[in-house]
């Protein structure tokens, strides 16, 4: 990582003889969300803009399922990228990643989310830079997460020549494949020179200890993570934007719906095993005649004294 940050950082010269009639990469992304999203949904979404420069941002979606509308909503605010939140029931979060008007479009449980103001992490990055991406291995090895790949290539890598852009790149996007699941965090890039690094508190350094001086510009570089964090789980990928066939599924993804429906049907479960097991007690006490009231009775005894006095 060290020698990918050295290797942009460093001026091209390419880029400064370069005329105006060059190819630009132009892409601009437009982030909303859907009714019903909670503050911690609401909290992540401004994280995500102020990482994104050449975001627009618009007000809520009204409708759930008319979806094809946000097409329209690009093309009026200029975007090619559409990044929209969809929330259901209050609880559960779905990130649709589009690439409008065409497609293809990604549909996307969000999960494990925690904000910058959650995490109070120490890292920090300047507002409108640019940012390296970092993706796994494993994105080459499956058609879908190529698919998935190239998406987040045209969303989160922010191009030179956007607004509000400036000229410095000091913060790594981390796009991880673990359990079927993408792990997205966001680092800072920290630079130190070898000779003025300072010792952890309680310990002093030795001049023996001490490092000793590299290169001229030779810099030390490390990773302090910045947030946000969240996981996004693949559901379903189509054709187009919002809409056509499916071209994708995933076949081993749970609803939260159904899991939630799993846990209630547990508890009943339980409940009925408890009332059948005092229905059976009930029943047994009544056959043993220990019941005052209910079960079976006693057959009359032709000795007793309310039979022989009667």
């Amino acid at each position: 990582m060290a020698a990918v940050y050295k290797s942009l950082s460093k001026p091209d010269k390419k880029d400064e003889h370069k005329g105006a009639g060059g190819k630009k990469n132009k892409q601009r992304v437009l982030i909303l969300s859907s009714r019903g999203v909670t503050h911690r949904h609401r909290h992540l979404m401004n994280d995500i803009y102020s990482l994104l420069p050449h975001s627009r941002k618009d007000a809520k979606l009204d409708t759930k399922t008319k979806l094809y509308q946000l097409n329209e909503l690009a093309e009026l605010y200029n975007c090619n990228n559409v990044f929209f939140f969809e929330a259901r029931k209050g609880k559960d979060l779905y990130a649709w990643v589009s690439k409008a008007p065409n497609g293809p479009t990604v549909k996307m449980h969000l999960q494990n989310l925690h904000t910058m103001e959650e995490l109070h992490f120490t890292g920090n990055c300047l507002k409108g830079s640019r940012p390296i991406l970092s993706f796994d291995a494993a994105f080459d090895k499956q058609p879908h997460l190529r698919v998935i790949k190239e998406l987040f290539l045209h969303i989160f890598s922010v191009p030179k020549g956007s607004r509000k852009v400036k000229p410095f790149i000091d913060h790594v996007l981390g796009f991880t494949i673990a359990d079927g699941k993408i792990w997205i965090r966001c680092y800072q890039i920290n630079e130190a020179e070898p000779g003025k690094q300072k010792p952890s508190a309680g310990e002093e350094m030795d001049m023996d200890q001490a490092p000793k001086n590299g290169k001229p510009g030779e810099t030390n570089v490390s990773l302090v993570e910045i947030g946000p964090r969240f996981v996004l789980t693949p559901i379903v990928i189509l054709e187009s934007s919002f809409g056509g066939p499916v071209i994708y599924e995933n076949k081993e993804f749970v609803s939260p719906n159904q899991i939630r429906a799993d846990l209630r049907l547990a508890k009943a479960g339980r409940y009925n095993r408890r009332s059948g097991q005092g229905l059976e007690r009930k029943v047994k006490r009544g056959e043993l005649g220990l019941n005052t009231e209910g079960g079976r009775k006693k057959p009359k005894d032709a000795l007793d004294d309310k039979v022989l006095f009667a």
